[in-house]
């Protein structure tokens, strides 16, 4: 069972839009040494809707081959069309992903599917894997999944074992949801960034999946949650708190970036276009409110130096070439968090990989 902080990895862009495939080799190694329980990759907070297919197809196989079995990793294969999410979720499982995410299939301000529809899409997209598959029950999708709904999915698809909500009343919801669902739903989580971490722990959520900007500082919060020790849990989830609200708040999916640049992980911090870069004050704001709790992100890099760029700017002078991130690819399994509807252990998966799963990862 997946359990635990499993942050969304962001996606580094060059000073001129492109893909650096360097920086998200660095940004997985900041993870791992991290503490993360495993990453997910091509979300949102990714810029997946900024993506083209090919982009996602080699970031996929390149993230899944250099983390190699270390941590068990999720691959997000939300699409509107049901051959195409259910194709990405084939190819997801045979990269060797551990778990696919998905939200309800929409488009746009009005193409909303019905639930008899809803139901059909994630049914459909379980049949053709063998794997886990959680649900993204977020706002940007602008699709109601009603809590009963929502723990029949979960009773009735097998696959359909994990869901991540991050809606309003997050809390009240993920509690109404594992009252229903019972053990067919595994893994309980939350989102947006932890802002809801301590009450959607106190509902019973068994993970959280934040941004990638404080993952260190957010699973000792987890840990002392689960041992019992929630007074020390709370006053760790009360320091990190500020910053929590500032990134979403004020910086969205920008503020990741924006610190992995400070801290000299990655060369550029621009999202992709058209999405605006942060306001230089805001980008002050921010460094100078993570610098108080001190992350690791803005500390690794110290030991993992990318000496291919000039840390003081925003962005790398253009021209400049990257050194090879440090770690090279090994041939480790990577086993799946499943099991069958009895409990058991699932059959795995057949693929060119199997994937890494939570029995590997940190408890």
């Amino acid at each position: 069972m997946l359990s635990g902080v499993v942050p969304v990895a962001p996606t580094p862009f060059d000073a001129h839009g492109e893909v650096d495939y360097v920086g998200q080799l660095r940004i997985l190694d900041f993870l791992v040494d991290a503490g993360v329980d495993g990453i997910c990759i091509l979300a949102n907070y990714s810029e997946q809707f900024a993506l083209t297919d090919d982009e996602r197809e080699r970031l996929m196989t390149t993230v899944l081959d250099h983390v190699a079995g270390r941590l068990p990793v999720i691959v997000t294969t939300s699409h509107y069309g049901l051959k195409v999410a259910a194709e990405r979720s084939r190819r997801a499982q045979q990269a060797g992903a551990a778990m696919v995410m998905l939200m309800p299939p929409y488009h746009g301000a009005t193409l909303r599917p019905e639930e008899p529809e809803i139901f059909d899409f994630f049914r459909t997209v379980a049949d053709g894997i063998d794997i886990p598959i959680m649900i993204q029950d977020a706002p940007v999708s602008g699709v109601t999944l009603r809590t009963d709904f929502l723990a029949r999915l979960a009773c009735e698809i097998q696959h359909v074992q994990y869901v991540k909500v991050e809606v309003a009343a997050a809390a009240s919801k993920l509690r109404g949801l594992i009252a229903l669902a019972g053990d067919a739903l595994l893994g309980p989580f939350d989102g947006e960034e932890g802002i809801t971490l301590l009450a959607d722990l106190d509902a019973g959520a068994t993970g959280t999946m934040p941004s990638a900007l404080q993952p260190d500082l957010l699973r000792p919060i987890v840990q002392c949650f689960r041992s019992g020790d929630r007074l020390a849990a709370e006053a760790l989830y009360e320091r990190s708190l500020p910053l929590i609200l500032f990134e979403n708040r004020q910086c969205g999916l920008r503020a990741t970036k924006a610190l992995m640049q400070a801290g000299g992980i990655i060369a550029c911090d621009q999202p992709r276009a058209p999405t605006p870069p942060l306001h230089p004050a805001t980008r002050a704001a921010l460094v100078e409110l993570a610098r108080r709790v001190d992350p690791l992100v803005l500390r690794w890099a110290t030991r993992h130096p990318y000496a291919c760029f000039d840390r003081r700017r925003p962005c790398p002078l253009p021209g400049r070439t990257a050194q090879p991130a440090r770690g090279a690819r090994n041939g480790r399994d990577r086993r799946s968090p499943q099991r069958t509807r009895s409990g058991g252990a699932g059959a795995p998966a057949q693929s060119r990989r199997r994937p890494h799963g939570p029995g590997h990862a940190r408890a």
